[in-house]
């Protein structure tokens, strides 16, 4: 196999320099997670305040709400993935807690598979090659994508697809319960979670409150951010690369990117992949040295996401014919 060309911290910063740099903190990791469902509570506190004294009006909070949560419930991956890299917390078991109970995923799980996207990064072994491999693909391809994530198919297919095909798999005869069994089973901390939600806000009120609040931009705007994630990240990234500072792409984001597209630095993914086990708040400085020592000229960059869609949409549209086919054709 193919193991991708790794970077040396060495190659670029002394021993005082990269010290601080790979230390983790006790603190910030926790408080970034602190800070990420605090912005979603106050949006749930302001839609629910809105809907009592703004009248009509309050479905506008709503929309706003929507890409504003979804960024954060992006952001709860993030930081989960920080954990997958053992750079959330000083002591990894912590880490793992707090990204299992309040990122809500399994850490260890994700580890496994993430952690071979870096050992194979860009190479035909990487997990995560096909995700890079389609662009770049027309314009028209890539508006039916975003209106499949807008609009729930994408979600849905990825949480009930595989249920999906189980059933339509069974042989003529063969029960539906057993499966249906299988998959409550499966999806049962989700299920359970989520109804506790649900019951708490009732008993509150606001049925509707799980629904818009957390399931729509789950749904819907997390889902198309996510994907822009991934394009930015390694579309247009040539195969089996051999050059490590271009194995990813770090794109600029702007303040309002920041809050609805890339949350908690994760735009900074050359410098990711090119010390992984850097903390993520941690990336910007990296970045910084990196400029001062003259090696960001050699990454790969862009100056902006609207940039690296317009290039991961730039294939042509095939040419359709004006002309009828002759009679007996």
């Amino acid at each position: 196999m193919a193991v991708a060309a790794r970077v040396d911290p060495k190659s670029y910063f002394t021993t005082e320099e990269w010290a601080p740099l790979a230390r983790r903190s006790a603190w910030v990791g926790p408080a970034l997670v602190v800070h990420c469902w605090a912005v979603i509570a106050l949006c749930w506190v302001g839609v629910i305040a809105a809907s009592h004294y703004l009248g009509w009006f309050w479905p506008l909070t709503l929309l706003i709400s929507t890409s504003i949560i979804g960024g954060r419930q992006l952001g709860l991956g993030i930081l989960q993935h920080d954990a997958a890299h053992g750079a959330l917390h000083p002591d990894p078991k912590v880490g793992d807690f707090i990204s299992d109970v309040f990122c809500l995923s399994g850490v260890e799980r994700y580890r496994k598979y993430h952690l071979q996207h870096h050992k194979f990064a860009q190479q035909a072994e990487d997990p995560d090659l096909g995700l890079s491999a389609p662009f770049p693909i027309t314009p028209a391809s890539l508006r039916r994508k975003v209106v499949r994530d807008l609009t729930g198919q994408t979600w849905f297919k990825q949480r009930f697809g595989d249920f999906g095909k189980r059933l339509k798999a069974r042989k003529p005869g063969e029960p539906a319960l057993p499966i249906v069994w299988a998959e409550i089973v499966k999806q049962r901390r989700w299920l359970l979670t989520n109804a506790a939600v649900i019951l708490v806000s009732s008993l509150a009120g606001y049925w509707w409150a799980w629904f818009a609040l957390w399931l729509l931009p789950r749904a819907t705007w997390q889902m198309m951010i996510t994907r822009f994630r991934n394009i930015a990240e390694h579309a247009l990234v040539a195969k089996n690369e051999p050059d490590p500072l271009r194995h990813a792409r770090t794109t600029h984001a702007n303040w309002l990117e920041r809050i609805l597209i890339a949350p908690y630095w994760v735009n900074y993914h050359c410098e990711h992949h090119m010390f992984m086990h850097v903390p993520c708040w941690r990336l910007p400085r990296v970045q910084r040295l990196l400029r001062e020592k003259g090696a960001f000229d050699g990454m790969l960059t862009a100056p902006g996401y609207w940039t690296v869609l317009k290039a991961a949409a730039s294939k042509r549209e095939p040419a359709s014919s004006t002309h009828a086919a002759p009679a007996g054709a």
